[in-house]
C-alpha cells in the first residue's frame, strides 16, 4: 500500500475555512467547537508531516537506550514548531521532554519510540522479508507515537496562541519502554512534578479509553554469581561453579511457584552460562522479571527471589549480587480522564478505511491464521478494560499524576505485537489514517483540560481517593542508574546497514 495524503472530509474543509476566518479575527474567548475545529484543521493540514514523523522513526528502528537518531530527529521537529526541547533527563541521553506554554495546568502526553530486537521487516510485505536480516525493527508500532503526539501538540499550540489560552503542553518520550526502564528514573528525577494531567498514548487496533488498573507491576533485575575456575576433568574439586548457582536459583524459584499468589508472573533468561564444558565457570548471570497485580505483591515475590539467590550462593560456595534495572508500577487510569478522552473519540470517530485497506487487512489476517474481520469500524465503548498481565514503564507516572490511556487504531486486528508480522503495517495508510485521527482526539482532550478547570479538579479528587490506600513508593534503589549501554552492541552491529534505509526527509508543519 502506497502512502498518500489523508483525504480531507467535508467537515474538515469547513474547519479549514473557519481557521482562515479565525486567524484574521481579533482574539476572543474560544467556543469549544470552534477551538476544536481549528485544531482538527491544523492536524488535517499536516497529515503528511505526521505520517513522515512516524515513517522516519520506523526506519531508524532503534532499540531502547539507543534511540539517538530518533531523539535527534524529534528534537529538530519539535523545535521547528516552537517547543523547548530537553534531551538527557535523569541521565538518559535519549530521553526527550518537549514543552510549550506557561503556567497551569500542564498537560503532558506520555509515550515512547523504541523498537524491538529481530523486528526488521519490509513494510507492506505479508511474507517475512527483513530489511536488515537479524536487525531490530518496530514490531509494536512505537514509531507511530511521536507523530501522533507532535501533531496533537502542534494543533493545541495553534489554538492556545489564537485564543490566548493559559497553561502548557508537554511531551515525554522516554527511552527503553520495551525493557520497562525509563519512567521510574524520570519520576524519581522529578520530571513530572509540575504536571496536572497525563495522557498515556499507545497504538492499538481500535480507539479506546480505559480506566482502573490496566496492567501489571514488574521488577526487572539481574543476579550475578562469582566463583572460581578450575579444569573440569583434572581438578573440578577446586572450582566454585557460578553457573551451578544460576541453575540452583532457577530450580529454587520453580519450587517456590506453588506457594505464590495466583496473580504472580515470573520469567527469566540466563544471560551468562559458561564458556566451554571443561572450564568450571567463575561467572554466571540470570535476568528475572517478576510481576503481579500490584507493586506490593510483586515486591513480596521479588524479596523471596533474592533469598533464593542467597541460598544458591551458599550451596555452591560462590558470591553474588543483584541489580534492579527497572521497577514499574501498574498503570492506573482514572474514569474522569477516560470520560474526557472518550468524548473526543466519539466526536472524531473512526478513520474512514478504503476498500483497498480493508481487503489488505483481511488478506493479512487470513495469511496469519487469525480471525478474518478486517479493520475495526466502531470505536470501543468506555469501560474498565480489565487488568492485563503485561507491563510498561508508564505506570509510575500514573501514580504521581492523574492519568488515563488513549489507544488509537493504527494496526490490523489479530496481528499480535512483538512478532515480525506487526512490523508490516506501521508505515501503511492504515497507520497514517489512525495517526491523524488520534492526533485530533488527543488535541481535543488536551484542549478540554486546558479550558475547563473543573475537569482538572475532578481528576485530582479522583486521584486522591484512588491512591488513599496504596501510596506510591520507589522500588529502584537510590543509587540505581539507568543501563545506558543496553542494546548498544546490537545497534552497533546493525546500524551501519540500517542507515541505508533512512528516509532523510524534512518535516515542515504549516
Amino acid at each position: 500500500m502506497r502512502a498518500h495524503r489523508h483525504s480531507i472530509l467535508s467537515a474538515t474543509r469547513s474547519a479549514a475555512i473557519l481557521f482562515g476566518f479565525l486567524a484574521a479575527a481579533t482574539p476572543v474567548a474560544a467556543e469549544p467547537d470552534a477551538a476544536k475545529a481549528l485544531a482538527y484543521a491544523a492536524v488535517e493540514r499536516n497529515a503528511d508531516e505526521i505520517a513522515t514523523i512516524g515513517d522516519s522513526v520506523y526506519y531508524f528502528g532503534e532499540l531502547g537506550m539507543q534511540e539517538f537518531e530518533s531523539a535527534k530527529f524529534v528534537k529538530q521537529v519539535m523545535e521547528s514548531i516552537g517547543f523547548t526541547v530537553e534531551v538527557g533527563g535523569a541521565g538518559m541521553p535519549t530521553n526527550v521532554w518537549a514543552h510549550w506554554g506557561a503556567g497551569k495546568p500542564q498537560i503532558v502526553i506520555v509515550s515512547e519510540m523504541d523498537a524491538l530486537p529481530g523486528g526488521s521487516q519490509t513494510p507492506g510485505s505479508i511474507e517475512h522479508k527483513p530489511l536488515v536480516p537479524g536487525g531490530p525493527g518496530h514490531m509494536e508500532g512505537h514509531n507511530t507515537h511521536p507523530g501522533v503526539a507532535i501533531g496533537a501538540a502542534y494543533a493545541v499550540k495553534q489554538v492556545m496562541e489564537r485564543y490566548n489560552i493559559a497553561g502548557s503542553v508537554a511531551i515525554s518520550l522516554g527511552p527503553a519502554e520495551e525493557q520497562i526502564i525509563s519512567r521510574p528514573y524520570l519520576v524519581r528525577a522529578g520530571q513530572f512534578k509540575d504536571s496536572d494531567i497525563a495522557i498515556v498514548l499507545h497504538i492499538g487496533d481500535n480507539f479506546a479509553a480505559g480506566y482502573g488498573l490496566m496492567n501489571y507491576a514488574a521488577i526487572s533485575a539481574k543476579f550475578t554469581f562469582h566463583g572460581k575456575t578450575a579444569h573440569g576433568a583434572v581438578n573440578p574439586w577446586d572450582g566454585k561453579d557460578a553457573v551451578d548457582a544460576v541453575e540452583l536459583m532457577d530450580i529454587g524459584f520453580d519450587k517456590l511457584r506453588e506457594h505464590l499468589r495466583p496473580t504472580y508472573r515470573a520469567h527469566r533468561a540466563i544471560t551468562a552460562g559458561g564458556i566451554q564444558p571443561n572450564i568450571i565457570p567463575d561467572y554466571g548471570q540470570i535476568w528475572w522479571f517478576v510481576r503481579d497485580a500490584s507493586m506490593p505483591a510483586a515486591k513480596e515475590t521479588f524479596d523471596k527471589l533474592t533469598r533464593i539467590a542467597e541460598g544458591a550462593a551458599l550451596m555452591t560456595g560462590t558470591t553474588h549480587e543483584y541489580q534492579i534495572d527497572a521497577a514499574a508500577w501498574p498503570q492506573l487510569g482514572l474514569k474522569s480522564i477516560a470520560e474526557v478522552i472518550q468524548a473526543n473519540i466519539d466526536a472524531v470517530g473512526m478513520p474512514q478505511w478504503s476498500e483497498e485497506e480493508q481487503e489488505f487487512a483481511r488478506k493479512f489476517q487470513a495469511a496469519m491464521g487469525v480471525r478474518v474481520v478486517g479493520l475495526n469500524t466502531r470505536q470501543t465503548p468506555l469501560g474498565q478494560r480489565g487488568q492485563s498481565a503485561s507491563s510498561n514503564d508508564n505506570g509510575d507516572v500514573t501514580w504521581v499524576v492523574p492519568s488515563a490511556g488513549l489507544s488509537f487504531p493504527a494496526s490490523v486486528p489479530g496481528i499480535s505485537y512483538h512478532n515480525w508480522q506487526a512490523a508490516v503495517t506501521p508505515t501503511s495508510t492504515i497507520a497514517h489514517k489512525g495517526m491523524v485521527s488520534a492526533s485530533k482526539v488527543l488535541a481535543g482532550a488536551v484542549l478540554d483540560f486546558l479550558t475547563k478547570p473543573e475537569l482538572v479538579r475532578q481528576a485530582r479528587a479522583e486521584f486522591e481517593k484512588a491512591t488513599t490506600e496504596m501510596k506510591y513508593f520507589a522500588v529502584l534503589p537510590p543509587d540505581a542508574k539507568p543501563p545506558l549501554d543496553l542494546n548498544k552492541e546490537t545497534m552497533d552491529r546493525y546500524r551501519p546497514e540500517m542507515t541505508r534505509h533512512y528516509l532523510n526527509k524534512t518535516v515542515r508543519f504549516n
